[in-house]
């Protein structure tokens, strides 16, 4: 039987400081779920980090609109565009700059 997330071992730990207030907020609005604050303040993270990385990879577009998205896709690349293209594979990843 697989092992569900809940029953799964956490592995790492994150350590947060926060002002008063802030707590006092965050404990409130766990009580309200049945939660405890780890529990709550993960399940917030982790819903805010998915909301957020579906916003920069998921694209919505009606039919028409998604035609023409594939037909600049499946186009010959102009002048400017192959020039920008360039500029951007000969600027690197930032993560692997030195």
């Amino acid at each position: 039987m697989p092992t569900t997330r809940a029953a799964q071992t956490a592995e790492v730990n994150i350590h947060l400081r926060t002002r008063e207030t802030d707590r006092q907020i965050i404990d409130q609005a766990a009580e309200l779920v049945g939660a405890n604050r780890s529990q709550f303040m993960l399940t917030s993270a982790l819903k805010e980090a998915k909301r957020i990385l579906l916003d920069q990879t998921t694209i919505l577009a009606d039919a028409q609109t998604f035609q023409k998205v594939m037909d600049w896709m499946d186009a010959e690349a102009t002048p400017d565009d192959a020039s920008g293209m360039k500029r951007i594979l000969d600027a690197g990843s930032p993560w692997r700059r030195t």
